[in-house]
């Protein structure tokens, strides 16, 4: 077999890996990616070992070593990429480029806009930095405004911070209900 063919599919092999790290957004598709540009320098270190008749194939021992290589940083990524998500719950690339932890309210000043975790703890975007948080009261199977809704003064729209607490949840319909 002629050296040009397994060359050809290495090189297309290393192709197709950078343009999966440079393209995708999936933190698992990217460590794919770096596995194929690995597998695809094996390629042409075994066939350049043979191609030359190297007496210690060292081409070959050093694909082994990328081998072990390869299956450490699977390993270790895959660990890392667990760790993130049970911390931020998604693997996308573009949301994991901040390494401060997420807080239940940042307030992302150019857009006016607040993020966070709602009380079950799902992330919550794209809220309006004046609007109130919702509580949900899982007994009276209503909503309240909770106290951060209070104005700077220290009133509520519908009165002081006491009214408000003391107050009767309005009743809410949700879908199934009948009116």
């Amino acid at each position: 077999m002629h050296v040009v063919y397994p060359t050809v599919v290495s090189a297309l092999l290393f192709s197709i890996g950078v343009y999966g790290v440079l393209a995708r957004r999936n933190t698992i598709l990217v460590l794919m990616s770096v596995e194929l540009m690995l597998n695809a320098v094996n390629l042409n270190l075994v066939v350049f070992d043979v191609w030359l008749r190297d007496r210690l194939h060292s081409g070959q021992v050093l694909t082994l070593f990328v081998i072990v290589i390869a299956a450490a940083e699977v390993g270790l990524g895959l660990a890392i990429i667990l760790a993130l998500y049970r911390n931020r719950q998604t693997v996308d690339l573009d949301r994991l480029r901040t390494l401060a932890e997420p807080t239940d309210t940042d307030t992302d000043t150019d857009a006016g806009t607040r993020t966070g975790t709602d009380p079950e703890g799902r992330p919550v975007a794209d809220v309006p930095a004046g609007a109130p948080d919702l509580a949900v009261d899982p007994d009276a199977g209503s909503a309240r405004r909770s106290a951060s809704a209070v104005s700077p003064s220290g009133t509520s729209p519908s009165g002081s911070v006491a009214d408000q607490a003391q107050a009767a949840p309005e009743s809410v319909i949700r879908p199934g209900d009948t009116p």
